[in-house]
């Protein structure tokens, strides 16, 4: 097979990986991964994956177990069997039902940056002035 951008690596189910995997073409996980992925393709994480790092890809679909924040240039897909506790950023998001997630996502077709929210107002105190009656009291 020779190598290229059609390559796609596979870490079976038997395999555990301690530090960070950086992959030029796709990449498949059914294993453990304590580190980071970095992957200038797309990656899936399948079913009895466990990852406990970050995620910084093309595109990735997660049935497995992510801790850890993903970074996609353009797609993160979750199957109902997913399990991510972490920040999720990509262009297009597709959630199966039954997915746990817990997080934060920012999902923004056009890539563009997010303007910065406006600043909160501070609120106006209005204090009661000597002689006030309590709107209450009657007259």
């Amino acid at each position: 097979m020779e190598g290229g951008s059609n390559s796609k690596t596979l870490i079976s189910a038997e395999v555990e990986i301690i530090g960070t995997v950086k992959s030029a073409g796709s990449i498949q996980i059914d294993g453990k991964l304590d580190g980071d992925l970095n992957c200038t393709g797309d990656a899936v994480i399948g079913q009895g994956a466990v990852i406990k790092g970050n995620l910084n890809v093309n595109s990735v679909t997660v049935s497995g177990t992510l801790n850890g924040n993903v970074s996609a240039k353009d797609r993160i897909e979750m199957k109902s069997s997913a399990k991510v506790v972490g920040d999720i950023k990509a262009k297009r998001l597709a959630v199966e039902d039954g997915v746990s997630f817990v997080g934060k996502s920012e999902v923004n077709p056009t890539g563009a940056t997010s303007a910065p929210a406006p600043a909160a107002q501070p609120e106006k105190k209005i204090e009661p002035q000597v002689g006030d009656k309590p709107s209450y009291a009657k007259n």
